[in-house]
């Protein structure tokens, strides 16, 4: 997902764009395989894979509001969709569950401190 944010260019961005959905897919594959049709990784509740995703899943919505792009939607990946929405909103997650505004907020502040680094820090 940081390779988005750090393309050369918009050919470089779209094709990390596509990678992103990619791996987002083959998760899907994975969510079904291992919820056997339940709301969460492993089943009715959260666990140890749930936490693991959901520890991105505030960076990915902000990627998909900084990029104008939707990568988790209902055609492609709507499985993880509903788990997504599942998990924020679950009581243990919810009240300290990134803000997506916040999060995009913070990568902008990043980005141009970044920008002041010499070169070979910016790894």
């Amino acid at each position: 997902m940081r390779n988005i944010a750090t393309a050369k260019d918009e050919e470089a961005r779209k094709a990390m764009i596509d990678q992103v959905g990619e791996g987002l897919a083959l998760l899907e594959g994975a969510f079904s395989k291992c919820s056997k049709g339940k709301g969460f990784f492993g089943g009715d509740q959260i666990g140890y894979l749930d936490i693991a995703f959901g520890s991105y899943l505030g960076w990915l919505r902000a990627l998909e509001k900084m990029n104008g792009v939707k990568l988790m939607d209902e055609t492609k990946t709507p499985g993880l969709l509903k788990w997504a929405d599942s998990f924020s909103s679950h009581p243990a997650v919810k009240d300290v569950f990134p803000e997506t505004e916040k999060l995009v907020e913070f990568a902008k502040v990043l980005a141009k401190f970044k920008a002041t680094l010499p070169t070979y820090q910016k790894s």
